[in-house]
């Protein structure tokens, strides 16, 4: 038997003994050690997805464990693998798959929201989700790597260069990410933040970080970039106004990358766009290189895990760690699965 974290509607959370799902052909069991909570997980919890996930349902995807057990025609894995895994399940036959964009199949099952995921001891996956990871990164680092890939893949979506200038709207942990991945790659980074606890924590990090409650924003840009405007803006807070407001920021012919879940329609400076021929992008999910590069900077140091990770909880207190989170106390929590 093993222990299983389960959603089962009503911002519940139960723990629970059940049985593992014996690997059936191409699959592995992996023995998780940590999952890390992030914010989907928590519309999970609030019940805004509950058409999408239904009930029971065990969440989780950001993840870092072993292999104990190989199933029938799994070839180049074996028992003690430390492995993550890149929830993408696409069927290869809709359009977006055709024409090779995988990861944003149009009947994509996003393992750990569409099926089971990882806050569980002993999780069954396909060996085709399996990223491998090296022997110099701790299992606790690795439950980092899937958000550092979701950062990973919004910086080079917007094909920001070493020395171009940056805005990041938001500093939850992704925008953390994204700030630090860009700075990483050499670009010149500012976080925009109203929250003084998040701005602080950014700032513990050795990120630049500006409030637009106490200073104009657009001027302050415009200073910094000696009056062009930021190269990239990454709007990552799910705010409407700074939705509104970042197209203010951007250079002739920059780029706004929207990697925030907007929920709804928001309202866009269409003319700002139509007069400085702007960029708009979305960001989602990843590839398989994102995550090679997301391990690389995990294991380098390059991504301050001991600052990102405010906190780590047994899988019985799992219900507090949403909780905790939900209050905005925490950057990221992690879960010890089978610790």
């Amino acid at each position: 038997m093993m222990l299983s974290a389960t959603y089962v509607g009503d911002r519940t959370l139960t723990v629970e003994e059940r049985e593992p799902k014996v690997p059936g052909s191409g699959e592995v069991r992996i023995a998780v050690a940590y999952v890390g909570i992030c914010g989907t997980d928590l519309h999970v919890f609030h019940g805004d997805m509950d058409q999408r996930v239904g009930t029971p349902a065990t969440i989780g995807h950001e993840m870092s464990g072993t292999i104990v057990e190989v199933g029938p025609g799994v070839e180049g894995w074996a028992v003690g693998d430390a492995v993550t895994v890149m929830p993408l399940a696409w069927d290869g036959t809709c359009p977006a798959c055709r024409a090779g964009h995988q990861y944003l199949c149009q009947n994509l099952d996003f393992i750990g929201i569409d099926s089971p995921g990882a806050l569980q001891q002993s999780w069954t996956v396909p060996a085709s989700t399996l990223v491998r990871l090296p022997d110099r990164l701790s299992l606790r680092d690795a439950a980092l790597v899937e958000p550092v890939a979701v950062a990973v893949h919004d910086v080079r979506r917007s094909e920001l260069a070493a020395g171009d200038k940056a805005v990041v709207i938001g500093a939850g942990p992704i925008g953390v990410l994204i700030a630090t991945v860009a700075a990483a790659l050499g670009a010149n980074v500012v976080v925009a933040e109203i929250d003084a606890n998040r701005r602080a924590a950014a700032e513990s990090m050795g990120l630049r970080t500006l409030d637009p409650s106490a200073v104009d924003q657009v001027a302050w840009v415009e200073d910094w970039t000696g009056g062009a405007g930021a190269d990239v803006v990454f709007e990552v807070s799910g705010a409407a106004a700074a939705v509104l407001g970042a197209t203010s920021l951007v250079k002739v012919r920059g780029t706004l990358v929207v990697v925030a879940i907007h929920s709804q329609p928001r309202p866009m400076d269409l003319h700002r766009l139509f007069w400085r021929e702007l960029r708009v992008l979305g960001a989602r999910v990843y590839e398989r290189c994102d995550f090679e590069r997301a391990i690389e900077l995990v294991a380098q140091g390059a991504i301050p895990a001991d600052r990102m990770i405010t906190q780590v909880v047994p899988l019985v207190e799992v219900a507090s760690a949403f909780e905790t989170l939900e209050a905005g106390r925490a950057m990221k929590i992690l879960v010890a699965v089978t610790q």
